[in-house]
């Protein structure tokens, strides 16, 4: 059964979701925002499915779980991720359920098939029906270690709806009809459909050009890559401008007047 959900609103998105009896979505923790009184909410540290027994009853059965929703917690916790989801049901008859993200920007939602996955950067999982699996893939290698905000990606499989947020507005892109590639500042990347192949190059050589790129072009040394024909999702707004101009305002620009190579956030 397809969930039906509205977004709306402008600035700061939300996601109306309305549920049949019987139907459960689920999100992060911290991204509820209201319900009606016949939708029950219940906390859990498991995954969907990962609350049921499997590999059999007894101890054994109740090991092999307990040790399932260890390995998802810490995979959560060392990606930054909260440590529990929050699920929703109706009971008795239709209930509607409110969610949003954590920054002011779109959200949208995705209709997996269970044909390709979805991947999203950190934090960008709003909720999603319980017949979607959430997971976190990392990315290995030197491609994860210079790409800053891509080396941990949530990963979506399944069928069903998920809904995603970001910040400020989306622009959706097939890298196949840009040739095959784009080239994008790491922080834009919001989410990509399996079979797009991410990765991270340097901006220009050890040149002089790459040095004014990496010192004054306020990207740093790097730029994500896409490759592939699919579906991309980017976002007009980073979180490290946006920390950058909160801190301006407040009088603590931490950024300096060249950016890039100079910057000081950590965030």
């Amino acid at each position: 059964m397809t969930l039906q959900q509205e977004i709306v609103g402008n600035a700061m998105q939300m996601a109306v979701v309305n549920l049949h009896p019987g139907q459960t979505v689920y999100c992060e923790a911290g991204k509820f925002l209201f319900k009606t009184t016949n939708v029950t909410m219940e906390t859990r540290l498991s995954g969907p499915g990962g609350g049921q027994q499997q590999g059999g009853g007894g101890m054994g059965g109740m090991l092999r779980q307990a040790m399932g929703t260890a390995m998802q917690v810490g995979q959560r916790m060392l990606a930054g991720e909260s440590m529990a989801f929050q699920y929703f049901s109706a009971q008795g008859g239709e209930g509607t359920v409110g969610f949003a993200g954590v920054l002011p920007g779109e959200m949208r939602a995705l209709e997996l098939n269970g044909t390709r996955a979805w991947f999203a950067e950190k934090d960008a999982f709003v909720a999603a029906e319980s017949t979607v699996e959430f997971g976190i893939a990392f990315q290995g290698g030197r491609t994860g270690m210079s790409g800053g905000e891509g080396f941990i990606l949530e990963k979506f499989t399944g069928q069903g709806t998920v809904i995603i947020a970001g910040a400020g507005n989306f622009i959706d892109l097939n890298p196949a009809d840009f040739g095959g590639r784009i080239e994008v500042d790491t922080g834009c990347v919001v989410a990509f459909e399996e079979g797009i192949q991410y990765g991270v190059q340097r901006v220009g050589g050890l040149n002089r050009q790459g040095l004014m790129n990496a010192v004054f072009g306020g990207e740093g040394l790097s730029l994500a890559t896409l490759e592939g024909n699919g579906r991309v999702i980017l976002q007009s707004l980073t979180i490290e401008s946006l920390a950058n101009a909160l801190k301006k305002a407040q009088g603590g620009d931490k950024q300096g007047p060249t950016g890039g190579l100079f910057s000081t956030h950590t965030g």
